[in-house]
C-alpha cells in the first residue's frame, strides 16, 4: 500500500511539473512576441533567478550548511557540474535554439522522443528487456505528441536541419538529465540538486549574455507578472517537480508521463493565445490522455 502511495505521489508531481512546464513555454512565447525579449537573456535570467530561489528556500529549512554540503565531496561535485551542463543548460539552451531556428511543434516533437533514448539506453545496458508496455508507451508518446502540435498536417514541420540538430541534442539531454539525476538525488535533496544546477547553468549562460543587458523596452505590469510567472512556476517548480518525481518513479515513466508538457502548452495556447484547435489535436489529447492513465495504472515496473 505504501508503494502505491508513493507511486501516485510521483505521478502527481510529473504531471504538476509538466504542466507547469507547459503553459511556461507559451508564457515565453508570449514574453518574446510581446515584449521581444532575448532568448539568451531570458534562459539566462530564469536559471539564476531559479537557482537563488530554491537554494535560499533550501536555506532557509535546511541550514546554510546542507546546502554547501554537496561541495565537500570531489566526485559529488564533479556530477552536479555535470549535471548542471550537459543536463540543465543543455535542455534549457537546445529547446529554445531549436524553437528560434525553426518552431515549437518540431521543437516538442523531438524533445519528447526522450523516453525513446532512455528506454534504449537501459536495454544497450542490460537493465532491462525491451516489453510490449514500453512499445505502446513510445506509440503513443510519438503520434499524440506529432498530432497534437501538427492537426495531422506535416507542412509545418519543414525546417532548418539546425532546427532538427538542437531538436534531437534536446532530447537527448533531456533523457540524460532525467537519467543522471537519480545518482545526485540518492544523496542530496532535490531541492540543493536542482537549486545548484539552475544556479551554475544560469552562470555559465550569463557568459554569453548577461542579465543586466536587458533589450527589451516595454517593463508593463502585465509583462513583468507573465516573466515573474515564467520563473517562478515554468521553471523553479517544474523543473524541481520533474526531479522530485525521479524519488517514486522509474526515469522512462517521468519522461512518458512528461507528455502532458505539450498538452498543456497546447491547450494554454489555445485559451490564452487564441491559437486554433483541430481534430487530431483533440485525438492526439486523447492518445496522450491514455498514455497517463495507463501508466498510472499499471502497478507493475514498466
Amino acid at each position: 500500500m505504501e508503494s502505491i502511495k508513493r507511486r501516485y505521489v510521483g505521478i502527481i508531481f510529473v504531471i504538476i511539473g509538466a504542466s507547469f512546464w507547459g503553459i511556461g513555454g507559451t508564457a515565453a512565447d508570449y514574453l518574446f512576441e510581446t515584449a521581444d525579449f532575448n532568448v539568451n537573456w531570458y534562459v539566462s535570467t530564469r536559471l539564476v533567478v531559479s537557482g537563488l530561489l530554491l537554494l535560499g528556500v533550501q536555506m532557509f529549512i535546511a541550514g546554510t550548511r546542507n546546502v554547501f554540503t554537496i561541495w565537500k565531496d570531489s566526485q559529488k561535485r564533479i556530477s552536479l557540474i555535470i549535471f548542471s551542463l550537459f543536463g540543465m543548460l543543455l535542455v534549457q539552451y537546445s529547446y529554445m535554439a531549436s524553437i528560434e531556428a525553426g518552431n515549437a511543434a518540431v521543437a516538442t516533437l523531438l524533445q519528447y522522443l526522450a523516453p525513446v533514448y532512455i528506454i534504449v539506453w537501459l536495454i544497450f545496458r542490460g537493465q532491462q528487456r525491451l516489453q510490449v508496455a514500453d512499445i505502446i508507451a513510445i506509440f503513443l508518446t510519438i503520434i499524440g505528441t506529432l498530432l497534437l502540435l501538427t492537426n495531422g498536417s506535416f507542412k509545418g514541420l519543414s525546417v532548418s536541419g539546425i532546427a532538427i540538430v538542437w531538436g534531437v541534442i534536446s532530447g537527448i539531454s533531456l533523457a540524460f538529465y532525467t537519467l543522471y539525476a537519480r545518482h545526485l538525488l540518492a544523496f542530496y535533496s532535490s531541492v540543493t540538486v536542482v537549486g545548484w544546477a539552475m544556479l551554475i547553468a544560469g552562470l555559465c549562460m550569463n557568459v554569453v549574455h548577461p542579465i543586466w543587458e536587458v533589450e527589451t523596452q516595454d517593463w508593463s505590469i502585465s509583462i513583468i507578472l507573465v516573466l515573474c510567472f515564467t520563473i517562478i512556476f515554468g521553471t523553479t517548480l517544474a523543473f524541481w517537480m520533474f526531479i522530485k518525481s525521479l524519488e517514486y518513479l522509474e526515469a522512462k515513466e517521468t519522461t512518458l508521463l512528461g507528455t502532458v508538457e505539450p498538452l498543456t502548452a497546447v491547450l494554454s495556447s489555445l485559451i490564452w493565445l487564441n491559437l486554433p484547435f483541430g481534430i487530431w489535436q483533440v485525438v492526439g489529447m486523447i492518445l496522450i490522455l491514455v498514455l497517463v492513465v495507463y501508466l498510472s495504472l499499471v502497478k507493475k515496473e514498466l
